[in-house]
């Protein structure tokens, strides 16, 4: 299957009906130092994979510090501000032999950096619902996703704007030119293709119809590396009696650069999902398919949260050819008079995959449980624990991962200073 790359302007032409955005966020604004906050997030990662077959067990134990400062827009016609962060990140276990990579890189002696440090800002302003900032940023789109699934942030240097002009419709344009990934001070980080970030060109948009329907598509153009067309349809269906019936449908065509990869490929990776709830329960099956002429690759200068389909785990589920089902439970324990409790479980089995030496099958087990404290001097402190089994045959095991047991536990504390 392949996305047709239609034009953002069809989703602006579906909002043609919508009457313009009510109120205008320029003219509510109340001042630069009135409107902002700063924050600061305690994360404490814990990460351990013991791997099978042989290979050598990773772990590694950090403590992060995540200061967020966002002013207000002057008033006026056009609002200006800044945003700012700083980040540091503490390693208090693993060392040389047993080190996480995604967490801490190493230095020149091989041994992992005791600590990791960045500081960044950019500049914003605001006209009418229309806001283009320039600088250090953390997108979160299906094109451009930072990853935060460690300990510290990934973040892009470049310039994103975002437009609410027209009621349910968000549209999205920019240009990034620079990557700090996860582990690292760098303000160019390498990604796992070896290359640093060129630049990747960016637009699309999302339409809200209603409260139960809504639909986006995406295009980037990462130079030298990839064109990628994204689209997906959400859908909620209410069946009364605190039950509802929700698909969604995700699809990404990429377009692989012949100079970087000897020769044009083609790619599309797509998911459809339903999702059953009812009361504290929600039941999951999905479905998901890689074709074409590689595997779907990612996290090649479009940032590691750029993955935005249904089988999404320990393991993307992305190889050549792939063909993957998943079953899935949710249970909110909230009804249960435990409000904060989450625990989700999931498996999820592929196959089919052309590994050039035989057909590559795995399979993982999934739980994660989650607590957030509502209230007293604890609020909002967050414990995660989370657990992949993952298992593949020998095609598998020597093209993408040896078998293991991964467990990542989270502690999050956040803190508003101002």
């Amino acid at each position: 299957m392949k996305v047709m790359k239609w034009s953002v302007i069809a989703l602006a032409v579906a909002a043609g009906t919508s009457q313009m955005a009510f109120a205008s966020q320029q003219s509510e604004s109340k001042g630069f130092v009135e409107d902002a906050s700063l924050d600061l997030l305690l994360r404490t990662t814990y990460f351990n994979r013991d791997y099978k077959d042989g290979v050598d067990d990773v772990r590694s134990l950090g403590q992060g510090f995540i200061t967020t400062f966002e002013s207000g827009f002057t008033q006026g016609t056009i609002g200006v501000g800044v945003d700012a962060f700083g980040l540091l990140g503490v390693r208090l276990d693993g060392g040389s032999g047993y080190n996480y990579g995604a967490m801490f890189e190493t230095d020149s002696q091989g041994e992992p950096e005791r600590d990791l440090s960045q500081t960044g800002a950019a500049v914003k302003a605001q006209l009418s619902n229309t806001v283009i900032k320039y600088g250090n940023q953390f997108p979160s789109l299906p094109v451009l996703a930072y990853d935060d699934s460690r300990l510290l942030p990934e973040s892009f240097t470049g310039t994103m704007i975002t437009s609410n002009e027209i009621e349910g419709l968000e549209l999205n344009a920019g240009r990034f030119t620079a990557d700090s990934s996860m582990p690292s001070s760098s303000r160019d980080s390498l990604n796992y293709l070896g290359l640093k970030l060129k630049s990747i060109n960016l637009v699309g948009g999302r339409y809200t119809f209603n409260e139960n329907l809504n639909a986006a598509l995406y295009y980037a153009d990462n130079e030298d590396v990839a064109k990628k067309t994204y689209a997906d349809v959400n859908y909620v269906m209410p069946l009364g009696n605190e039950q509802s019936l929700g698909f969604s449908f995700n699809i990404y065509d990429n377009e692989y650069d012949k100079k970087t990869f000897g020769e044009t490929q083609d790619t599309t990776i797509w998911s459809l999902a339903a999702k059953y709830s009812i009361g504290a329960h929600a039941f999951i099956l999905a479905h998901q398919r890689v074709s074409g002429d590689s595997d779907y690759r990612y996290d090649i200068g479009d940032g590691g949260g750029s993955i935005w389909v249904a089988n999404s785990y320990y393991s993307d589920f992305n190889s050549k050819d792939e063909r993957s089902w998943q079953a899935s439970y949710e249970l909110d324990f909230t009804g249960y008079g435990v409000p904060g409790l989450f625990w989700k479980t999931a498996y999820v089995y592929g196959d089919n995959v052309d590994t050039g030496t035989g057909e590559g099958k795995e399979r993982e087990f999934f739980n994660q449980v989650q607590y957030v404290v509502q209230s007293g001097p604890a609020k909002d402190l967050s414990l995660k624990l989370r657990n992949s089994i993952y298992r593949s045959n020998d095609n598998m095991r020597n093209y993408y991962s040896a078998d293991l047991n991964e467990i990542r536990a989270f502690i999050e504390y956040p803190l508003s200073i101002l």
